[in-house]
């Protein structure tokens, strides 16, 4: 096969975003159980932001590509992958290597995007909308009629939940700076500040009874007042630490702590209930289950943004060459959505 010249971001240490680098590199075909994508929309989430810093929990050792999913089209497959993916446009989760103008990808990370759904807005909903459905219905099985708590309900992960649950006619308490409320309150939203000290107060205030759960990305002392705000019978879902991710120390340690405190609280006799969302558990041990949960579950959000019950909320676009301003703007916390790279 004629060799290709591709173009990926590598991040070379700890450095601010204006230090990542753009090089090229020679693609390599893809091997057994594998595709080479050529990749038309990769995005910035919280974990690029974590990894920059050294701050990601299992992040690769320096220097690497970032770059935790993306969508492209199928350029070739490897021995054994169907050939009639060629041509295909297709949703990856890759963890890191996404910021990349081709990429080779797990065939079994892989699902394959409808037609009629833009590569931009297929990519703000591959790992932000799995994550979501995911906690929402396999999770938390949050019920029509009730009431949630959604922490950083202005981000990619956030917005994507809120149209879920407002989808199973949920109620939304949404946690974020006051500078997002007027766009939550648009969007159905009961936005609190969640850095008011009555922050417990007022949602409280919104929720007498407490909530039917509660999804915490924040972690630290929010997870126990969290905790204490769901309803009895309430579950509590942690999905990140972005409180420990500038903090010194062990990462690992803070993320030891966080499951033990879990742990204690699931053997309280008060049916509540806590967990600590990961993506991709299962990935390596339950591989079968693993892949049918993603086919399933992004299948469903796809054909919920293809009839536009759900929409992408794309913050700023930008070409993958400037991925270091991209990501500067994604790290202001200024916007409501998410930054997309177009190759």
């Amino acid at each position: 096969m004629n060799t290709i010249t591709g173009t990926h971001v590598v991040l070379p240490g700890l450095v601010e975003p204006d230090e990542l680098r753009v090089e090229t590199f020679p693609v390599v075909d893809p091997a057994a159980g594998q595709l080479l994508v050529e990749v038309e929309a990769t995005g910035v989430s919280f974990a690029e932001q974590s990894m920059r810093r050294g701050r990601y929990f299992g992040q690769p050792a320096f220097p690497f590509v970032p770059g935790y999913d993306l969508v492209g089209r199928v350029l070739r497959v490897g021995p054994g992958e169907t050939e009639s993916l060629i041509g295909a446009r297709v949703a990856t989760i890759t963890k890191t290597g996404g910021w990349a103008t081709h990429v080779v990808v797990q065939s079994r990370d892989t699902v394959v995007v409808p037609e009629g759904i833009s590569p931009d807005e297929a990519e703000t909903v591959v790992v932000n909308g799995v994550t979501a459905w995911q906690m929402l219905h396999r999770s938390a099985r949050v019920r029509a009629g009730q009431t949630i708590l959604v922490h950083g309900a202005n981000g990619g992960v956030g917005g994507i939940l809120i149209q879920l649950a407002q989808h199973e006619n949920i109620r939304v308490i949404g946690g974020a700076s006051p500078r997002h409320h007027e766009a939550l309150r648009a969007a159905g939203v009961e936005p609190v500040d969640y850095n008011d000290p009555n922050f417990a107060a007022r949602v409280r205030e919104l929720a007498p009874n407490g909530v039917a759960a509660v999804f915490d990305n924040i972690g630290g002392e929010m997870t126990r007042t969290s905790w204490d705000l769901l309803a009895p019978g309430g579950t509590l879902v942690g999905y990140s630490i972005i409180s420990e991710a500038s903090k010194p120390g062990s990462l690992l340690l803070a993320f030891l702590r966080a499951l033990g405190r879990l742990a204690v609280w699931n053997a309280l006799p008060n049916g509540k209930r806590a967990s600590f969302y990961d993506l991709w558990a299962g990935h390596s041990t339950r591989p079968a289950r693993f892949r049918a949960h993603l086919e399933n579950d992004l299948a469903r959000v796809f054909a919920l943004l293809a009839d536009g019950t759900i929409t992408a909320n794309i913050a700023a676009r930008f070409p993958l060459e400037k991925a270091g301003a991209a990501l500067a703007l994604a790290e202001s916390r200024t916007l409501n959505g998410k930054v997309i790279l177009i190759p």
